[in-house]
């Protein structure tokens, strides 16, 4: 669902990794193996800058023939698919914390993609929704 094209390329002594589809993850690694792990870093990262600012995620473009692909650890793509079926609904976080009936701080650490939600949770969300 969230698993996006990567260019790696030479830069040095290291191997830069860039997304087409979200710009801002931008990463590096001394070889192509610690350059991708980096690169889950780096777009987990730069996705909370869409979550934290109320913004659509970028949607992946196809991954041409023998092109490397990044997705989110499973956690945080969880987090990223209860947070696009609010997108998709036009659902606010004040009405998911009312389905719910949580407290809005829950509401904004279910969607703080470096907190550790309880997976529980996030079911709890997605069925709310």
């Amino acid at each position: 669902m969230f698993d996006y094209p990567v260019t790696m390329m030479k830069d040095g002594d290291s191997i830069l990794v860039t997304f087409v589809d979200v710009p801002e993850a931008i990463t590096f690694g001394a070889d192509k193996d610690e350059a991708l792990l980096q690169a889950v870093d780096a777009l987990e990262t730069a996705l909370s800058f869409y979550v934290e600012a109320r913004k659509p995620l970028p949607v992946p473009s196809k991954a041409k023939r023998g092109q490397r692909t990044v997705r989110p650890s499973v956690l945080e793509g969880a987090k990223l698919g209860v947070y696009q079926a609010m997108m998709d609904q036009g659902i606010k976080k004040a009405e998911l914390a009312r389905r719910l009936g949580w407290h809005m701080p829950q509401v904004d650490r279910l969607f703080d993609l470096r907190y550790a939600s309880r997976l529980d949770q996030i079911d709890a969300a997605a069925r709310a929704l």
